[in-house]
């Protein structure tokens, strides 16, 4: 047996006594099961399944030498839990459309429950009336093409103040600087103004500086593998206390940092004008949602929290990782700029004309396909006992379609590990990431479905326009002394994004 990857010095702490109880009672239950006909995977041990084979470090790629070994579908057994992972593509359709009802529901944990009121939010509620409604009050205010046509010229103002800065900035352009933290100043921008009517002044600004602390550390404590051992195995919960009184103290400031200044704003605004008609932003329709009835206070702010955790920072890495690329392959950074010049000539990148640059969506598409923002998709689970593949899958199962195996998988793509967006201009041009029309289940960056990630109206655009704009008006390269940008990836329990922050120099090209 191979040792855990990551375990809690737990011989001292339980007694043997209780172990041998617990062993014996693992083992009678998993020997009773109604049915054996479950997918293939390691041999389990009691009490801890196969946490001491697999460890907590639960990746992408760890899961693909894994389906490597055991199949398209394969089930760990993780002391209590059951994790299925699918990475087949007509499997991956069965459990995301075909079977979207059944398998429709969200696994919880013991630290989301934390982060999300126990199921208040959307986007890991359990499937059902709730979230149905949730889905619905959240798509009005945020992911429609309406909306898409309302801030498209909000989007591009801040876009253009990059450009601005970084024109006016001889140090990035000479010497490089880090990119990021301007790029996640105007994302912040973007999605306050739509979500509060309100916006950040500079990096430096002190609420700016709060919202992107609280967030970072959210998402630092919530996809961290160090909790997991509470999680597998109950009677190991109580050496969570400390961790689990760390996620609720930083998730009540965190709330009360999202009310106290925006939320309670919007609603003063909202009393004083009363009026329908001026509804301004998206949280003024959330709080109309609130005062008809529709939903309660404590759904509005978690509403908030899905917004500022799957909305803002998961665009940002593909931010990263396309303007790595393209510093990284000179040619095809020069390829798509000829394309904006041949087609647009003197016009600015805008919302509008997107749909003219085949191959600037390519290069989004090719982003997106090489490195997954979510490249296990946000996991689901079956509330009752369910087949698949010709398996039963047992009742309350967390399920996970490794979608990015499906899009670097050699036996469908050729040469995958290449950055070449070409490929969606020749032997995959019929394949697409916006939603509606016929679904390719090798490529799914946002999911496919019921609970399929909505913000893909947005992030697209979002992400086309300031590739444009950037190749538009600079060279992207490497800082002096530099050939190539480190492309290696970090990522948590459900997120991927580049393990450095990129210093890019941008050099302006002559208007």
């Amino acid at each position: 047996m191979l040792a855990a990857k990551s375990l809690l010095p737990i011989q001292s702490l339980v007694p043997l006594s209780i172990f041998l109880f617990l062993a014996s009672l693992t083992w009678t239950t998993s020997n009773s099961r109604s049915s054996n006909n479950t997918p293939p995977g390691p041999v389990s041990i009691p009490i801890f399944g196969n946490w001491l084979q697999v460890g907590n470090d639960l990746n992408h790629r760890f899961l693909t030498s894994m389906a490597n070994k055991y199949g398209s579908v394969f089930l760990l057994r993780l002391g209590a839990r059951n994790l299925v992972v699918v990475s087949d593509p007509k499997l991956a359709s069965e459990v995301l459309h075909t079977q979207g009802v059944e398998f429709g529901s969200r696994p919880r944990n013991v630290v989301f429950d934390i982060f999300t009121g126990n199921g208040q939010d959307m986007v890991f509620t359990v499937y059902g009336e709730h979230w149905r409604k949730m889905r619905r009050i959240m798509t009005l205010p945020f992911f429609t093409n309406k909306v898409v046509q309302q801030y498209r010229e909000t989007w591009e103002e801040e876009m253009d103040a990059v450009v601005e800065d970084l024109r006016g900035n001889k140090r990035a352009q000479e010497e490089g600087m880090v990119i990021r933290r301007r790029l996640q100043l105007m994302l912040y921008n973007i999605m306050y103004r739509m979500m509060f009517d309100a916006r950040f002044e500079s990096e430096s600004d002190p609420l700016f500086l709060q919202a992107t602390r609280f967030n970072s550390e959210r998402s630092r404590l919530a996809q961290s593998f160090e909790y997991n051992y509470g999680d597998f195995i109950p009677i190991l919960r109580p050496f969570l206390r400390g961790y689990l009184n760390k996620c609720r103290d930083l998730q009540s400031r965190r709330l009360a940092f999202f009310n106290n200044n925006y939320v309670e704003k919007r609603r003063k605004v909202m009393a004083t004008n009363g009026d329908r008609n001026k509804l301004r932003c998206a949280v003024d329709h959330i709080l109309e949602a609130e005062k008809n009835g529709e939903i309660s206070s404590e759904n509005v702010i978690y509403i908030v929290e899905n917004i500022n955790v799957a909305a803002i920072e998961t665009t940002l890495w593909s931010m990263e990782w396309a303007i790595a690329e393209l510093v990284n392959h000179p040619t095809v950074q020069a390829k798509l700029r000829g394309e904006i010049a041949d087609v647009l000539g003197e016009e600015p990148v805008t919302e509008s004309n997107l749909h003219k640059l085949p191959y600037l969506q390519a290069v989004v598409k090719e982003t997106l396909r090489l490195h997954s923002p979510i490249p296990l998709l946000v996991p689901h689970m079956n509330l009752e006992e369910a087949k698949l593949g010709g398996y039963t899958i047992p009742k309350g199962s967390k399920v996970v379609v490794n979608a990015w195996w499906l899009a670097n998988n050699p036996e469908w793509w050729d040469k995958p590990e290449e950055f070449r967006p070409e490929r969606f201009l020749k032997e995959e041009m019929d394949v697409d990431a916006v939603v509606g029309g016929k679904v390719d289940f090798r490529f799914m960056p946002f999911g496919v479905g019921r609970r399929s990630c909505p913000g893909i109206i947005l992030a697209l655009p979002i992400l086309g326009l300031i590739v444009g704009k950037l190749v538009r008006n600079f060279e992207l390269v490497p800082p002096p002394g530099v050939d190539k940008i480190d492309v290696s990836e970090k990522g948590g329990q459900f997120s991927l994004h580049i393990a450095t922050h990129s210093v890019i120099a941008f050099r302006p090209i002559a208007a």
